[in-house]
């Protein structure tokens, strides 16, 4: 996948059509595809930021989403509960295996 391209290329695009240019005579000016000049004047109308969206895959949903209910729950009922606490009730509970380290 390659880097989104300079917000610098996109304010001068953008600039140039708010100007009077059109999508495709901007495109070619500055070196994108049309289809990328009219995607970033749609998402610059409809939202006015000119920053690139997000790359990559969305994060993937946590393992734990399916005991989120019960660990919400047991810190409700002793606010001050351990993670080591919360991962052994979990395994003695679920059988779930779980670590308390994360990057």
């Amino acid at each position: 996948m390659t880097r989104p391209l300079s917000i610098d290329l996109r304010k001068r695009l953008i600039d140039a059509v708010e100007g009077g240019m059109s999508r495709r005579a901007a495109a070619q000016r500055f070196g994108v595809g049309e289809a990328t000049a009219i995607r970033w004047m749609e998402r610059y109308r409809r939202t006015g930021r000119i920053e690139p969206e997000k790359m990559g895959p969305r994060s993937p949903r946590s393992p734990l989403e399916p005991f989120r209910d019960e660990i919400l729950e047991l810190v409700e009922a002793r606010p001050d509960i351990t993670l080591a606490e919360i991962v052994d009730h979990l395994h003695e509970t679920f059988g779930l295996r779980t670590s308390t380290m994360f990057c």
